[in-house]
């Protein structure tokens, strides 16, 4: 039963060659988030996740913002390298931003201080598990996408932009469009250094 799910999971894979084509239309996109958004574990149920898609213009935008900042801070001499991965992202379809809302964690924290210093981490678990679902959902459609993080240093801009709420810790960024190059070869550790069973 469990076959088809694991499959999809071993299918998902870094794509770095994408075009500015999608294989589904912009609604089966908001679909697959909006699902993600709303299935996807939180602990204490604090749904604390927000999420931003930018299409056409304001996901080229984005990376117009990524490179002009990192300009101001990479070395000049490594900065041709950076411009051009950039390039590779702005030539997507897409971005989606994955955010956490630090009013809803800082509520729990009040609300429970014995796990006070705990709910950050959980959060961002909960948040990583929904770039998963979203990543793997877009992959069984046709599309490519890799997973980025150019905050905090793009954080302050993108908020203001897009006029987000100054709650919102920007925690990742996923350029997606179709794929013109399969991903590169992937290697495994042995998975026995991975996973111990204890059984008694």
């Amino acid at each position: 039963m469990s076959a088809a799910f694991l499959e999809a999971v071993a299918s998902r894979r870094s794509i770095y060659a994408i075009s500015p084509e999608t294989t589904i239309p912009d609604e089966k996109i908001e679909e697959i988030i909006a699902f993600a958004i709303k299935h996807v574990p939180s602990s204490f149920n604090v749904q604390s996740a927000r999420v931003v898609l930018l299409l056409g213009n304001d996901h080229k935008k984005l990376w117009d913002i990524t490179e002009e900042v990192l300009r101001g801070v990479a070395p000049p001499e490594q900065f041709s390298a950076t411009q051009q991965k950039i390039q590779g992202f702005r030539n997507g379809y897409g971005s989606i931003l994955f955010f956490d809302d630090e009013n809803d964690v800082q509520e729990l924290q009040n609300k429970f201080a014995l796990y006070k210093d705990r709910f950050p981490i959980w959060s961002n678990h909960s948040n990583g598990m929904l770039q998963f679902v979203v990543w793997t959902a877009l992959e069984k459609e046709g599309l490519g996408a890799t997973l980025q993080h150019y905050n905090p240093l793009i954080t302050a801009r993108v908020l203001s932009e897009w006029n987000l709420p100054n709650s919102w810790q920007l925690i990742a960024q996923m350029p997606f469009g179709k794929p013109t190059a399969p991903a590169g070869e992937k290697t495994f550790k042995p998975i026995e250094e991975r996973f111990k069973i204890f059984k008694s």
